[in-house]
């Protein structure tokens, strides 16, 4: 049984996408005291709405997983949003967290706080050589404050915060809303969409030459865990599989799993975004022993599966 079964837990963000499968996760390691504050009840943008959250859970540690987030053209259309929410929502609640005496604060950042020209693989230590991607700079930015905060309130108050920064997510349960998708499930949807209605070829955004790391969602799930019970060091860690797959022969992989035939058009008036992503994943298994299990194919399959079955039900009411 994990050293975490009788500690009270706050998830933030723990009815979302990463946050289902990290609550399955905690559960599944004898964590019975868990706690996962609605939006509708809970608006973490605002002090009181964290205070009162705070008053009724009472919780010994906090996961900070909740974040207003999006792919490549809602970051363009909300860079303000972006970074003001998630922002106000990482300071505030860091912040009480220290002041009522929380023994634990994990923070879940963002591969977009690293600089747009990142020697790859990306190194912890390289996050401050340069500006984040312009597109998600704003995003990239404002979880990287909560690098800053963790640290300067170990030094100054010795809080116990821990940050954390995973690559690219995937895997059921994402979000397949086109305002709203990242690459996989926007690139899933746009496939099997294609192939419902017999069209012949689709539009991808970019030249396809941009590259990108995925890590599977529930090895994410599993890594976070491991660092909540084993990690209390200053130092980010990022959480990643390892391995980098080019724009390109991803589209490629999912019209094949997806059925789809026809022709990719690639339209390169579109950005695409940081121009490679891959992260050196050893301190991840060094300080708290993760290492990503699942195969990237095997990963895409249940997706495809995940959301084939989804839409499904959709459709039949």
């Amino acid at each position: 049984m994990s050293s975490l079964a009788d500690k009270r837990i706050v998830v933030t963000g723990g009815a979302g996408f990463l946050g289902s499968h990290l609550v399955e996760e905690l559960q599944s390691a004898g964590c019975h005291k868990l706690f996962v504050p609605r939006s509708a009840r809970y608006d973490l943008k605002r002090a009181d709405a964290i205070s009162h959250m705070y008053d009724d859970f009472l919780p010994e540690i906090v996961i900070h997983l909740a974040a207003v987030v999006g792919g490549i053209g809602a970051n363009r259309e909300n860079p303000g949003r972006f970074f003001y929410e998630n922002l106000i929502m990482g300071v505030e609640l860091m912040e009480q967290a220290r002041l009522r005496g929380v023994k634990k604060f994990v923070a879940l950042g963002t591969v977009c706080a690293y600089p747009k020209f990142t020697p790859v693989p990306f190194r912890e230590d390289d996050l401050w050589i340069g500006y984040p991607e312009e597109t998600n700079a704003p995003y990239g930015l404002a979880k990287k404050m909560l690098l800053v905060q963790a640290q300067a309130y170990r030094e100054q108050y010795g809080f116990n915060a821990v940050y954390l920064m995973p690559v690219n997510l995937y895997g059921p349960r994402d979000s397949f809303d086109p305002a709203k998708s990242h690459v996989i499930p926007a690139l899933i949807k746009k496939c099997i969409d294609a192939v419902d209605r017999g069209d012949r070829q689709i539009e991808v955004w970019g030249s396809g030459e941009a590259s990108r790391e995925f890590l599977y969602v529930e090895d994410c799930a599993r890594a976070i865990l491991l660092a909540t019970e084993k990690y209390d060091r200053s130092e980010p860690v990022n959480l990643g599989a390892g391995r980098e797959i080019k724009i390109r022969d991803l589209v490629t992989l999912i019209a094949e799993l997806t059925g789809f035939r026809g022709r990719l058009v690639w339209d390169a008036t579109k950005p695409d975004g940081q121009p490679r992503r891959g992260l050196d994943v050893s301190r991840a298994e060094r300080e708290f022993g993760f290492k990503a299990k699942t195969d990237f194919v095997e990963g895409l399959r249940k997706t495809i599966e995940w959301y084939r079955a989804a839409h499904k039900m959709r459709l039949t009411g």
